[in-house]
């Protein structure tokens, strides 16, 4: 992780500053030293820690996040959860809808529950950290991308005079409804990147057509090659390749392309 340079400068969407993010998605899952030695050795030395217990309807107990800052940018990182723990629950459609941000339709009972247990922290962080206009991103793998989204969203329709710069997310399952998908799309046509690996599993899950994708697709294929979207022919063939590549346990794809650190690896790849 040490080797991570990030450009506090950086604005838009770039290739290098995904796999930052991408690495910064990753650090979430870290324990609290690792997470601050690792924000000093990537120039963001002011840390905070955002950790909240809760009680909702699925096997999810808590949520935790990091909020670091440097000079020129504010970065907040979600914690996700690994496929055999998130899977049941959001194959769950029953639960009652939880209002979206600033009324903007519904999102997930488990997200938004979720994030409302964890965002004072977070937003009292940003109000401490954003002393000089730094840019403010948000980042989360799987559950933790579902969190960046939301978060993104809650600033925008809620306090637009605060909002985010970018959101990158890895994994992401379906988080919200139709109507604030759409909203969604409108307000973050340039500032939210939703990465999908292959057959990864979680972002197939909830199901539709209760729930909804944001836009802004990056597509990873079967091959490790970023695309910019997936065209619906190519990509259902691309991922039957994927189910088939692995010819002793073709089933374990979807939750092997879940993985954070097969994120990261394609996207490396990609920058050769």
């Amino acid at each position: 992780m040490s080797s991570v340079t990030i450009d506090q400068r950086a604005t838009g969407y770039s290739l290098g500053h995904a796999l930052c993010m991408a690495h910064a998605a990753d650090l979430a899952y870290k324990d609290k030293n690792t997470v601050e030695n690792t924000a000093r050795e990537w120039g963001f030395p002011r840390v905070r820690h955002h950790e909240t217990r809760f009680s909702p309807p699925f096997p999810l107990e808590d949520t935790q996040a990091y909020t670091i800052a440097g000079e020129h940018m504010i970065i907040t990182g979600f914690r996700g959860t690994e496929p055999k723990n998130i899977r049941d629950w959001l194959s769950d459609a029953s639960t009652p809808p939880y209002p979206g941000p600033g009324g903007k339709g519904f999102v997930h009972y488990g997200f938004g529950e979720a994030l409302n247990s964890i965002w004072p922290q977070v937003r009292a962080a940003l109000d401490e950290f954003r002393d000089s206009g730094q840019t403010i991103w948000f980042t989360g793998h799987s559950l933790g991308g579902a969190l960046a989204m939301l978060a993104g969203a809650r600033l925008h329709f809620e306090e637009p005079r605060l909002r985010a710069d970018g959101i990158y997310t890895f994994g992401q399952p379906r988080t919200c409804e139709r109507l604030l998908a759409r909203e969604f799309n409108t307000a973050f046509a340039d500032r939210m990147y939703r990465f999908v690996n292959n057959n990864d599993v979680v972002p197939q899950l909830p199901p539709e057509p209760a729930f909804h994708h944001v836009d802004a697709l990056r597509y990873i294929d079967s091959k490790g090659k970023l695309h910019d979207s997936m065209p619906l022919a190519s990509g259902l063939v691309d991922r039957a390749r994927g189910l088939t590549a692995d010819a002793l346990a073709p089933a374990s794809d979807g939750v092997r392309d879940h993985f954070i650190n097969n994120y990261i690896s394609a996207l490396e790849k990609n920058q050769r």
